[in-house]
């Protein structure tokens, strides 16, 4: 039995919540956004609570229900707040700058790497040591900014890097050659 997934989730003022068939539409003041919902799973909007539970009792359908549930509380999440990751450049010489709906980065390699933004995330670079990725998709937000670090992560023996803003790099201490 999901804990989570029986938790009946409000409506915040100004969001509309709309189920049609296999999908749920969630409009909101920063966006939309659209779930496809698993046959299994049944949810009902009434008064100003959504209820998300199981037709069956099937495997997947009880892995699903909580599932459900935190998609949906993201999404509601996502149109009112939106969602925002930081990343910081560590490394010297090392920088990125947005040109157009590109993010060009300068970390050590001997050409600079490139990524297009993905529809739906904003990119800032308020320094040129410090990424900012937000947007109303909190899965799209994450996976761009897993991306992005993914191309220099922190190395553990001087820290250089790209990483999160309040990710912690345990350092190792180098090989020493005493007698």
């Amino acid at each position: 039995m999901s804990r989570l997934g029986n938790r009946p989730l409000s409506i915040p003022a100004g969001v509309s919540v709309a189920v049609s068939g296999d999908e749920v539409n969630v409009k909101g003041p920063k966006g939309e956004l659209l779930l496809p919902v698993h046959p299994e799973i049944k949810i009902t909007v009434a008064d100003d609570n959504i209820t998300v539970s199981r037709k069956s009792e099937v495997r997947i359908a009880r892995s699903m229900h909580g599932t459900s549930r935190q998609l949906l509380q993201n999404m509601i999440v996502g149109v009112t707040e939106g969602f925002k990751k930081e990343l910081e450049i560590i490394g010297v010489g090392y920088n990125a700058k947005v040109q157009g709906s590109k993010l060009i980065l300068s970390i050590g390699f001997c050409h600079p790497v490139e990524f297009d933004k993905p529809e739906g995330v904003e990119v800032v670079c308020p320094e040129n040591t410090k990424i900012v990725i937000s947007g109303t998709d909190k899965q799209a937000v994450g996976q761009f900014a897993a991306n992005i670090r993914a191309v220099r992560k922190p190395e553990p023996y001087k820290g250089k890097g790209i990483r999160y803003k309040d990710e912690v790099v345990r350092r190792k201490q180098a090989k020493s050659f005493g007698a």
